[in-house]
């Protein structure tokens, strides 16, 4: 993995590289960056950076022997532990070090979700366990066998838990040029006594622009295509990539036609909808729902006078300032707290008719009858 491959973070592969460059190479870093923001791949590129040697200036090689062998994650000196779901007490990581490669190489944006696709998970928690911790300890132990680093990338460490303790000491004392490379997610939940040791790294989510370019250039996706999925993953890769997978279609007009018939009260043109969103499928159901909160959020910042901020093509634009004409923020608020509601319950596979009739009943409450939600948290304007 060459940091070129890596889409976006341009201010985080120059910092680490200026600390190869510049000799100042913490022997414990933790990468921390929400999922799809390039951590894990970032993390693999650096080893590669460390352990390459024919060093460019912003770059590895990726010619020489050490990243060939970086490229097909099979260096000896390069180890990566992760959440797992152990089938007996004595299983680590190795056990499944052919899935994790495979898993990697196909999609470097790897969530736990994917992660748990590639392993026979059952209802099995994840975990990192002490055989794990031990097995970490004994492999490093030992000096590098042909980089000057010896690189470990423990993935997720918010799964290690009181076990996480026993590394405290080789984190602290490792053997020389021993580096760990934390990749995390969630700073509250990694074990203060880890999290002490090592130096923080702040990975942020994915520039729009960033996402949009890679789906026109590598996905061959149009550019309306491109620039509705890069909202809709709202800076993360993972979820970017994984809408890629759905069926391509538009949801502005949907979501538009849906608002105007709740408007208008329309009742068997709403109840065609509902019939129609039903056929959506679960994941397009999801990314439907998505795209109108996200819609709405923008008619939000619209009526802040934040349009600076709005990210939305001309039509789609055109269309959310029309909307700001019929529409105050505390509505703005009651129709995306239904759509999250909405969008919660088609995760847990609720009845898509049930469930969009009662959200349309919901938006024509608020937009036809101007009825708000009761609570204080509804200001009207």
């Amino acid at each position: 993995m060459q940091f070129k491959h890596i889409i976006g973070q341009e201010a985080v592969k120059q910092r680490l590289i200026g600390t190869v460059k510049d000799n100042r190479v913490s022997h414990a870093q933790l990468l921390l960056g929400p999922e799809g923001s390039g951590s894990l791949a970032i993390a693999v590129a650096y080893a590669q950076y460390l352990s390459c040697e024919d060093k460019q200036p912003y770059d590895s090689c990726g010619v020489c022997s050490s990243c060939r062998k970086y490229e097909k994650l099979v260096h000896p000196d390069l180890h990566f532990s992760y959440p797992f779901f152990a089938k007996d007490k004595n299983d680590t990581a190795l056990s499944f070090i052919e899935q994790w490669r495979e898993a990697f190489l196909a999609n470097p944006y790897l969530s736990l979700d994917l992660w748990r696709g590639y392993l026979d998970a059952e209802n099995k928690q994840a975990n990192i366990n002490i055989a794990e911790c031990h097995q970490i300890i004994k492999k490093l132990s030992f000096k590098p066998f042909e980089s000057a680093y010896k690189v470990l990338i423990l993935w997720l460490p918010e799964y290690l838990e009181k076990e996480g303790n026993s590394l405290l000491k080789i984190i602290e004392e490792p053997q020389p040029n021993t580096l760990f490379l934390l990749v995390a997610q969630n700073q509250d939940q990694i074990l203060n006594t880890i999290l002490s040791r090592t130096q923080l790294v702040k990975i942020p989510p994915l520039a729009y622009d960033d996402i949009k370019r890679d789906l026109m250039e590598n996905h061959h996706q149009t550019e309306l295509a491109a620039s509705e999925i890069a909202y809709l993953s709202n800076g993360n890769m993972t979820e970017a990539l994984s809408m890629l997978k759905q069926t391509g279609k538009s949801f502005h007009t949907l979501f538009v036609q849906w608002l105007r018939l709740c408007y208008g009260n329309k009742g068997p043109e709403i109840m065609a909808f509902v019939d129609q969103a039903a056929k959506l499928g679960r994941e397009n159901q999801k990314n439907f729902l998505r795209y109108g909160i996200s819609f709405i959020r923008e008619c939000c910042l619209l009526m802040a006078d934040a349009g600076n901020l709005v990210h939305l093509p001309p039509q789609e634009l055109d269309t959310a300032q029309k909307m700001t004409n019929v529409m105050n923020t505390a509505m703005a608020e009651a129709i995306s707290t239904e759509l999250e509601k909405a969008h919660y319950h088609v995760e847990r596979n609720a009845n898509p008719k049930i469930l969009f009739l009662d959200v349309s009943l919901q938006i024509v409450k608020v937009l036809n009858f101007k009825t708000l939600p009761q609570g204080t948290h509804y200001i009207p304007n």
